[in-house]
């Protein structure tokens, strides 16, 4: 089970890495059409790769972790819903609500 959610883990962390280390390059056209999901999307990324390097580090354990993955998790997983609602996008209100999510998740980084 946890080799199972380590390979899972990293297979997320990877396609979340290749989604958005577009930063250096030219926006998709799918980011141009979505930029408010495409900035949660990459304060998602930015805060797996944080919680993974201080779980590297040893700041937090795996355990730890596994508990902010979750919590991104759901965050990532209401935005889908809310774009569902709308056509593919998601409104200010909603971003709002999500950053603030996030933001909640980011304080327990590293506590």
């Amino acid at each position: 089970m946890k080799t199972t959610m380590l390979v899972g883990n990293a297979i997320l962390v990877g396609v979340l890495g290749l989604a958005f280390s577009t930063s250096a390059m030219a926006e998709t056209a799918w980011q141009k059409a979505h930029p408010r999901r495409t900035e949660v999307n990459q304060r998602l990324a930015n805060q797996d790769r944080r919680i993974n390097k201080e779980v590297k580090e040893g700041e937090i354990t795996k355990q730890q972790a596994h508990g902010l993955h979750k919590q991104d998790r759901q965050i990532r997983q209401e935005e889908r819903d809310m774009a569902s609602q709308n056509n593919g996008h998601i409104t200010k209100s909603e971003k709002k609500v999500l950053n603030q999510q996030e933001n909640s998740v980011s304080k327990e980084i590293g506590k």
